[in-house]
């Protein structure tokens, strides 16, 4: 295992992230803490010392799982949470008010069985509260030693500098890393956000980095998928997997994929996984729902790809709309 700061922050983390939305028990394709169990383990054997949850997973099983799961191992782990979705009816129930961070915090540490997370980090923007008054909040968190570092996800660039200019003008904590969504048939945040995390310090930790499965060349052109999770991935009737990946373009992009992954013996996911690694990202965050997903993505860091290599994955992408935040 190789193992980097997170940013400009002083803490290692392991290159591969363990991503816990996986666990939980309201999707038929996630997984209760008997089949969590051992896959933890396993990644813990590999090395793997980064572990990212939220509180939304599951309404907090997955905390309560992951929790569970890393009894013992506390002092050797990076562990991860976030804040920001609904977690109720009440009108106060989401967003990045003081109100509604301030509890969340404290029942994401009670579901977690821990007196602190290493990384506090805002799952999305909130419109309707001054990025001063959560500035603030998540500044107070660290300061009373519930977490150790904060985080954001999914966001515009202007967004993510107006929360870093707020914090250093008010001399605040700032934001070490940018959970964003990124991988190669969704090359959007190359623009500006990861330019702008680069220059920064910020470290870039990306969520979907296999796009839910598409890039490891299981989904078929031309075939209706019959996977468990594309059957069961869906919100406000939309199926996530054909919304956001499925266009002829991203076909051109995984079956070059494969491709490559046939000459070099290893598998598409492999290789998907190896181009953020070459690309600079920290750490991308993959989710595991069985043991050879953990064995793969730590062997992805024995897969080297040359600048011609690099040039003919990139080479069939076409711009996307902005997916994975509004």
């Amino acid at each position: 295992m190789e193992y980097v700061n997170l940013g400009s922050a002083g803490v290692k983390v392991s290159r591969i992230c363990f991503g816990c939305m996986s666990f939980g028990n309201d999707n038929a394709w996630k997984l209760e803490l008997d089949e969590a169990r051992p896959l933890v383990k396993k990644a813990l054997d590999l090395g793997i010392n980064f572990f990212d949850t939220a509180n939304v997973y599951s309404l907090g099983r997955s905390e309560e799982i992951t929790g569970e799961c890393l009894k013992g191992y506390r002092d050797d782990v990076v562990v991860a949470t976030k804040v920001w979705d609904i977690m109720g009816r009440g009108p106060n129930d989401s967003g990045l008010s003081r109100y509604h961070v301030m509890r969340q915090i404290k029942a994401s540490l009670k579901r977690l069985q821990m007196d602190h997370v290493d990384l506090y980090q805002i799952h999305r923007w909130d419109y309707r509260t001054p990025i001063e008054e959560t500035m603030k909040t998540l500044n107070d968190i660290v300061r009373q030693g519930m977490a150790r570092y904060i985080g954001a996800s999914s966001m515009f660039a202007w967004q993510f500098l107006s929360a870093l200019y707020t914090s250093e003008k008010l001399g605040l904590e700032k934001f070490v890393s940018m959970q964003n969504h990124y991988n190669l048939v969704y090359r959007e945040e190359e623009r500006e956000m990861i330019p702008l995390c680069k220059e920064a310090g910020i470290a870039v930790i990306p969520w979907s980095p296999l796009s839910r499965g598409f890039l490891t060349g299981k989904y078929k052109r031309g075939e209706t998928p019959k996977s468990l999770r594309y059957e069961n991935e869906r919100m406000d009737g939309h199926n996530l997997l054909a919304d956001r990946y499925f266009r002829p373009e991203d076909f051109d992009v995984v079956e070059t994929v494969v491709a490559v992954a046939k000459e070099k013996d290893v598998s598409p996911s492999q290789v998907a996984l190896a181009w953020l690694l070459h690309k600079g990202v920290t750490a991308p965050i993959t989710g595991v729902t069985k043991a050879y997903h953990i064995e793969e993505a730590v062997e992805a860091l024995e897969v080297k790809l040359d600048s011609d290599d690099m040039k003919r994955l990139e080479a069939p992408y076409k711009p996307h709309p902005v997916i994975g935040h509004e």
